[in-house]
């Protein structure tokens, strides 16, 4: 996949491509009767230099793809951003990502529009989906004027209201990992987390699907009832 995305970007910069530009990109899809069997999902992670949205940025992307209840291998996103002017000292005993790194990843902006394009409007879902999608939605607005709203999905929602009665002993990645038998080679790099994140995706699904939710509508329908029902134990 990494050369493919190294092809892409060299015939982009060269001209040598009808590729993806702002004004011919795919449209984001709804979550309707796609049947979950059948659609393709995109998975995603992403390295930042923080917390905060409103002045950290992304540094990592990280997906991989899920089609026909797999993750084909040949399906997946991983690309480091070229951004040397940030600051990383805070973080990057986390990531693992350094100044080199940043220096000699790829274009912003390349990067953002291949991973449009490799993404092809498909429904996003991601582990505490909110963090991903305010970063992400930040960056495609600052770098490419990108503001179209793209159908996302909380793995971490969706664990829970599937898996009901697991003892995980906490809510995190890495207690789902450990509860499913999960082998995360790398924690804290984006390909790698997005890897094990679609594995528990690939978990629920095949539950849901037991459960006769066989549609995306279907599983979005039954994230919103969990919501409300959890609103509604709240303590008060």
């Amino acid at each position: 996949m990494l050369e493919q995305i190294k092809g892409w970007i060299e015939r982009l910069r060269t001209g040598r491509t009808g590729g993806p530009d702002r004004e011919h990109l795919p449209t984001p899809k709804t979550a309707g009767d796609q049947r979950l069997s059948d659609c393709r999902l995109i998975v995603l992670d992403l390295e930042t230099t923080g917390l905060n949205a409103s002045k950290d940025e992304v540094i990592a992307i990280g997906a991989v793809a899920i089609s026909g209840n797999a993750i084909p291998m040949e399906d997946q996103f991983d690309l480091i951003l070229r951004r040397p002017e940030l600051d990383i000292r805070e973080t990057v005993l986390i990531h693992g990502i350094g100044p080199e790194a940043l220096t000699q990843g790829h274009e912003t902006e390349d990067a953002l529009l291949h991973l449009l394009e490799w993404m092809n409007g498909d429904p996003i879902l991601a582990y505490h989906s909110a963090f991903d999608q305010r970063f992400l939605e930040k960056a495609l607005k600052q770098t490419l004027g990108y503001t179209q709203p793209h159908t996302w999905i909380d793995v971490a929602e969706m664990l829970p209201t599937f898996f009901p009665d697991a003892k995980t002993g906490g809510p995190g990645l890495d207690n789902w990992a450990d509860f499913f038998g999960l082998d995360v080679s790398a924690r804290h790099h984006a390909a790698a987390d997005a890897m094990a994140t679609a594995e528990l995706t690939l978990a629920v699904i095949n539950s849901a699907q037991k459960d006769d939710v066989t549609t995306l509508k279907e599983l979005t329908g039954k994230l919103k009832y969990y919501r409300q029902l959890k609103h509604m134990h709240r303590p008060g």
